[in-house]
């Protein structure tokens, strides 16, 4: 039977408090809020803490999706079934929901974060791929007060981000723009899976039409949540149209570095970057348009 090795529990009941232990007990321990992912690989032996400290009694303070005029802000500790159920955020930024659809199951997407999600960096994970698409910044706190990251920051390396021992993700700040549209595809081997690659697509039109800006994000073709600023370059300034879609689908294909594995081959994993960048490219222009 897989049981994780022995550890101490506490529950935090601010950030604050939450931030002091950390400070105190440095590497040694680690948060949980879902619990997830962490879990898992506490009972493999593949992470091994001496301390967890529950956060979910912080929801109050940090699970909170705020909809402004320039930006709309989500606490890190709001749950995928507030993210998906969220007309506002949904009206604002349709990929959320889209992602959310196909994250796991509604047992997951009960006890779930967002700011979990973003901590595992796992190279194929929903969110990560969403944020990254829309030009997150990721607000931490630590004992030395605040900073803000861009999500090129946040994602150091496979399961491995900038937040440090003894800080933490609180809010994640998505940038708002008029002409927006985005959308999200995902191919899964199974409903709720792992995404055999995933692909996020934002597009901000001009008065005449044109591409003001545009950004992909993919996810599950590399050892970390690609942006490919390269799309970006090519499409601004450009009609939007399907020989712009085509040319952004190859960038896509070339730009990642997927392996093959049991979920498909390399070159298979190309032809779904490229052909799922062109979906969610057509679709977020689509959106933007209406």
């Amino acid at each position: 039977m897989q049981v994780p090795a022995p550890f101490e529990y506490e529950r935090a009941t601010t950030v604050d408090h939450a931030i002091g232990l950390l400070e105190r007990l440095g590497s040694s321990a680690r948060l949980v809020a879902g619990g997830h992912s962490l879990l898992p690989m506490m009972k493999l032996r593949l992470a091994n803490f001496e301390y967890l400290i529950d956060i979910n009694p912080l929801h109050e303070e940090l699970g909170y999706i705020n909809i402004n005029a320039d930006d709309v802000r989500i606490g890190s500790l709001t749950r995928h079934r507030e993210l998906l159920e969220s007309d506002e955020l949904a009206a604002a930024f349709p990929i959320f929901r889209e992602a959310e659809r196909v994250i796991a199951d509604p047992v997951v997407r009960n006890r779930g974060t967002l700011g979990g999600s973003l901590c595992q960096a796992d190279p194929s994970e929903d969110l990560s791929a969403v944020c990254t698409t829309l030009d997150a910044a990721c607000v931490i706190r630590g004992p030395g007060g605040e900073r803000v990251v861009s999500m090129e920051e946040f994602h150091v390396g496979p399961y491995e981000t900038a937040v440090g021992d003894d800080e933490i993700l609180i809010e994640i700040r998505l940038p708002r723009r008029p002409g927006h549209g985005s959308a999200y595809e995902k191919v899964e081997r199974r409903a709720g899976d792992w995404a055999v690659v995933s692909a996020g697509a934002a597009v901000w039109l001009a008065a005449d039409g044109t591409i003001a800006d545009a950004r992909v994000g993919l996810a599950a073709v590399g050892p970390n949540t690609t942006g490919i600023p390269e799309i970006s370059d090519t499409l601004r300034g450009r009609a939007p149209d399907e020989n712009a879609y085509e040319q952004a689908g190859a960038i896509a294909a070339r730009s990642c570095d997927p392996v093959t594995d049991q979920r498909g081959s390399e070159d298979y994993k190309r032809h779904l970057a490229d052909e799922l960048t062109r979906r969610t490219l057509r679709k977020a222009v689509e959106r933007a348009r209406s």
